[in-house]
This record gives C-alpha cells, structure tokens and sequence, in this order.
C-alpha cells in the first residue's frame, strides 16, 4: 500500500534499500531538475564534502548512496537517489533527499513529486508518495523529504523546505564548502531530454567507490544540452 504523504508526515520503513525518485513533467519553459542527497552526522550537517551525492559526485565513498540518473516514462522525466540503509555509516543520523531547478524557480516545474520504492521489489508500487507544493514558488532549491533513523530502523518524513538561493546555499547550510571560483552556473535548459537509451539492468548492490557513468542516464554527445564532463572529484561544481 502507497502511504499519500502531507507535509511533516512520517512513515517507518521495513526496505533495506530504497529508491527515491523525484517526478515531474517537462514541458516549454520547464527547467532541468536535479535529484541530491546530503548525508548529515549528529550535529546536523555533513562530515566533510564527500556527504555530499550529487550531479559531479554521484557516488558516496561509502557506496552506500548514489545517484541512478535521469529516466524518460509515461509520467514524465525522472532522477533518483536510491538508499542501502542497512549498510550506511553508524555517524549518518539523516538524508536528505533534495530538488534543484537549474537556478529556475520550482513555480515553472509542474506535478513534482517524490516517490519512495523498495528497490528490492520489482515494479512494486511506491511505499510512499508526496506532492510537493513550493510554499511561494521562488524557491530553487528544495529539501523533498528525510531519511532518518529512529530507533534500530528507519523512517521517511515529507519535508518540501525550500530555499531561493538554490542548490548553493542549501549546500552551504549543511557545511558543504563551495569554492565560488567554480560557481558560474550554466543556463537552464527547457528541453526534455533525449530518448533513452536501452541499458543493462541495474544491479541490486552498488559496485565498488568509483566515479562509474550513471547506470541508466541516456546516452549523450558534446552540443547536447544534458552533456556533462565526467565528474572531477568532490569539488562543487556549479551549473
């Protein structure tokens, strides 16, 4: 059964591994959405820049969080974040599972939502669903929704906290250290991405720390508007 979550709303989870996949419909004027997730120690805020999984650094050294990658379905366009909760790092109280808009405010992203799947369940439905509705809709950046431990499990609470400052100061908030130099963000872009490209299945554990291509992002060539160089390491790399 799907819980429909509100804001604040909590639910436990029995997944040892879970899938967090942010939804929304492209559309004319519709900016890229990118998928994060921040690993948090007990005060709150991250260990050291390697917390931090995002677009440039899609991997935690753990391996125990990563990035999937960008999916065309018949909902929309999708990045997803997925979770092995039973092997993360005792230190990791919480993570939080975020959206940025390429600088673009969430008001033009329309029927965003995060989902919430056993990935050990093929094509099970989600455990969780939350509409995600920006309180003034400047925001571009936004906090989706937590994992975090309670107890010897875990739980996810709907969150959708946003910030208008974008993916930079959300990370900065957290102890992410943004070197300004490598901060000159690329336009947004307003297309959808291109046809997806048949790719071998995703395996059920992470592979070793790596830097690896994403297992199920489409394929790309320079001049495309979704090429990306290969990542660098964990500098913060701006878009």
């Amino acid at each position: 059964m799907t819980h429909t979550m509100l804001k604040g709303s909590n639910v436990p989870l029995e997944a040892t591994t879970v899938r967090a996949v942010l939804r929304w419909t492209p559309g004319q004027g519709v900016p890229d959405v990118d998928a994060s997730a921040l690993l948090l120690g007990p005060d709150g805020r991250v260990r050291s820049d390697e917390d931090f999984v995002f677009y440039n650094q899609p991997r935690h050294p753990s391996g125990k969080v990563w990035r999937l990658g960008k999916k065309r379905i018949a909902e929309g366009l999708t990045d997803t974040i997925q979770t092995d909760l039973s092997g993360v790092e005792p230190g990791v109280g919480r993570i939080l599972l975020v959206a940025s808009a390429d600088g673009v405010a969430f008001d033009q992203v329309p029927a965003l939502c995060v989902l919430l799947y056993d990935a050990a369940v093929a094509d099970g439905e989600p455990l969780a669903r939350f509409e995600i509705k920006p309180e003034t809709g400047a925001e571009t950046a936004l906090i989706c929704g937590e994992l975090y431990r309670r107890g010897e499990g875990w739980k996810f609470r709907a969150l959708g906290e946003g910030y208008s400052n974008g993916l930079k100061g959300l990370a900065t908030d957290f102890g992410i250290s943004v070197d300004e130099s490598e901060m000159e963000g690329e336009p947004a872009s307003s297309q959808p991405l291109p046809p997806e490209q048949p790719t071998a299945a995703v395996p059920a554990q992470p592979p070793a720390y790596g830097y690896p291509q994403p297992m199920s992002a489409p394929a790309a060539v320079p001049g495309d508007p979704y090429f990306r160089l290969p990542p660098q390491g964990p500098q913060f790399l701006g878009r």
